[in-house]
Order: structure tokens, then sequence, then C-alpha cells
């Protein structure tokens, strides 16, 4: 049984931060009900990498219902209207006011349920003159600043997964968890508001901070930490890299002494502090790599390792199944194809007593059954929300 076993999420939502969203909803329990265009949702065709299917919308949509509905004409918005007041939460990321003019602003919707959360799911927020600007994750990552401030010196470049989507989807699950937290309390829902752009702004917090008050924002760094030295990726003998990480003074006598085996190095005043060193960083880290370029990666690594200095593989994503700390989950497409994928990060151990727990089963996420086909569910949930009506529309 999941924590959210019981509540109804209406999903007016399409590509990736909405339905990351509503995933999240949905793998703790919540019934998730995707309303889809009759063309469904564009993340379908985004690839065929899942087994012939969508490999964003295999991820992102287990376990959910599929209605094709046009709210906009009569039969339509009987039925998006009779979802909602029904529903616990409406999440939707259509071009802000879309649902509004057709009939559903939240005011209208919550003076019939008033206890429904919603939550909207935009590119730049409601601001005048902004707000019906076309927003994808590239673009959004190029106006906060990440791009400049991401990529190697003299190439910005986009961070490598669609990270402005899925931050803003984590985001809007955490708001609508406190928004419910807060209906258990005064009985009412509320209206969230979440956009791309305010969730990159906010992780670009320190680097506006040396650019509006220090002395300007760090350039792309590569495989460089802007602000802490060493850390990094260092040659090794037999042509691999190996990052490190040196956090406090500690680590840089250790790395210095019990790695390197270059004690002077950890008396050198051009490196006494982390300000020292970052300011020094060139002939730094052309000391460290000139000793690393005589050490293979794994001597390199089980040194760094018996130091307890951090250190990590720079591997690719065919890497990555084999890493000791991967989890997998079956997920399934829509056809039912089962493909071995990254698991929940959530993990639970259900501290409930034994005879509490045989009663009612562990508390684990929802498994997932399979991403459904395109309008689905339209026939079954028609009957259930506009009874003696099956027409699919």
């Amino acid at each position: 049984m999941g924590a959210l076993e019981g509540l109804l999420v209406v999903a007016v939502e399409q590509a990736v931060a909405a339905p990351l969203c509503t995933a999240r909803l949905a793998a703790a329990g919540a019934r998730v009900i995707k309303i889809e265009r009759a063309e469904g949702d564009f993340a379908r065709g985004y690839d065929t990498a899942a087994g012939g299917e969508s490999s964003y919308f295999t991820w992102l949509n287990q376990g959910k219902e599929s209605v094709c509905l046009d709210f906009k004409d009569e039969h339509g918005a009987r039925l998006l209207h009779a979802l909602l007041a029904r529903a616990d939460v409406l999440v939707q990321n259509l071009s802000p006011g879309a649902l509004a003019r057709a009939g559903f602003s939240t005011d209208a919707l919550q003076a019939v349920n008033p206890r429904l959360v919603v939550c909207n799911v935009s590119g730049y927020g409601e601001a005048e003159g902004i707000a019906g600007k076309r927003a994808y994750d590239l673009l959004v990552q190029a106006e906060s600043g990440l791009i400049a401030v991401s990529g190697g010196p003299g190439a910005p470049g986009r961070i490598g997964v669609s990270v402005c989507d899925i931050g803003t989807g984590t985001t809007a699950h955490a708001a609508i968890l406190e928004a419910l937290l807060g209906r258990a309390i005064s009985g009412r829902g509320e209206e969230l508001f979440v956009s791309l752009f305010d969730v990159a702004a906010d992780w670009m917090t320190v680097p506006f901070v040396h650019a509006e008050y220090g002395s300007g924002a760090p350039a792309p760094a590569g495989l460089r930490h802007p602000s802490i030295a060493p850390y990094g990726a260092f040659p090794c003998a037999d042509g691999r890299q190996v990052l490190i990480s040196i956090q406090n003074e500690r680590e840089w006598r250790r790395l210095c002494v019990d790695v390197l085996r270059s004690p002077e190095l950890a008396t050198d005043t051009r490196y006494m502090s982390n300000n020292a060193r970052v300011k020094g960083r060139e002939a730094l880290e052309s000391g460290i790599a000139a000793i690393t370029r005589t050490l293979a990666a794994d001597e390199f690594r089980a040194r760094l390792d018996g130091a307890g200095i951090a250190c990590g593989s720079i591997n690719g994503a065919d890497d990555l199944a084999g890493h000791p700390a991967f989890r997998s989950a079956a997920y399934r497409t829509s056809a039912g194809v089962e493909l071995s994928l990254p698991a929940h990060p959530v993990r639970r151990r259900d501290t409930r007593p034994a005879e509490a727990r045989s009663r009612s089963g562990s508390y684990r996420p929802c498994c997932p059954t399979r991403c459904p086909t395109l309008g689905e569910h339209t026939a079954s949930v028609t009957a259930e929300f506009l009874t003696g009506d099956t027409d699919s529309g």
C-alpha cells in the first residue's frame, strides 16, 4: 500500500516536467488519470529506444490511465469537470491561462471542490510579456545561465540530461505533498505555480552571488570545480582519468602524504588554503598530474580509497548498470515490452510491527504495470465519471 493510496490525480500534461511529477505521485499509490489530445502526448514520439517506444514516455507514465478528450467541446468539458469535481490534485502544464480560458479556472474548480490542489507547471511563469514564450529544457538552460557555467573552457555546453524539466517535476512533486499536508489541517486545497525558469534560477544562486556581489560568475570549467582545488580529473599511466575531490585541509594533507607521496606539497606556501590552491590552480594541477601519470588508474584509486579521499571514475551511460550502487526495476512499454531501468530513487523500509505488516502488506512504492496506450481508458473513465455515458469522445 502506497502513502497516496486512494488519492485521485488528474494530469493535463505532456513532455517531461509535469509527467515526472505525476509519475512520482503514481509510484506512491495515487491514481493518475492522464488527459491527452487526440494526437497524444508528444513525448510518445520523442524516440523509439524503449523497445520501439519512447524512452521518456515509458519512464514517466508507468501505471497511469490515458483518457483522450477535447475540453473545448461539450462532451470533453463535461468529463473533465466530472473528474475534477472528485479529484484531489490537478497538475497541468498547458500554456498559462489556457485552462482558465476554457472554463477551468482554479476559483471555479475549487467552488465545486474546495479540497482540490492545483499545480500549474510552466516555462517562465505568468509575468506579462514572457508567459506565452515557448519553453523547452535546452532553452531554459540557456536563458537561466546554466549553459554559461557548464561545459569546458571556451566551450559552454548543455547539461547532458533534461535537468530543468527533471528539477521542475521533482519541485512540483514536493510542493504538492506540502499542499496535501496543509489540506489535512485546513480542509482546503491551494493553487501552486512552478516554472522551469524559477527552478533553474534557484540552482544558479551561487554563480549569481559571484556575479552580483563577487568578482564575476565562474566560467565553464570542464571537469574542474570553479571554487575548490584540487577537485577535478587527473590522467593516469594507462590513459584513464580519475576524478578527485578535496574538501578540507585534512584531506589535502592526506592527499599529499599518503596518495601522492609528496609531503613537501602539504607545506608548500603556495597551497596552504583552498583559496590559495584555486589561485595557483594551473601549477598545482600540473604538479599533481606529473605524479598521477606514473600511476595506473586502479593503483591511484586504491591509494585514494586507502586515504579516505573522495574519488570516482568517469563512466559512460553504458557503464551505469555495472556500477555496484546501481538498482534497477521493471518498466513496461504500452505494448508490454519489459525493460530494466533505474529504480525509483527513494527506498523504504517498513518499520511497522510485524502484525500490522501481515495485515496490510509491506509499504513500498506502487509497483508499475506499464504505460498506457493512447486513449486506452477513455471509455472506462467516461463510464465511471459520467454515469451512463460511454461515448469515448
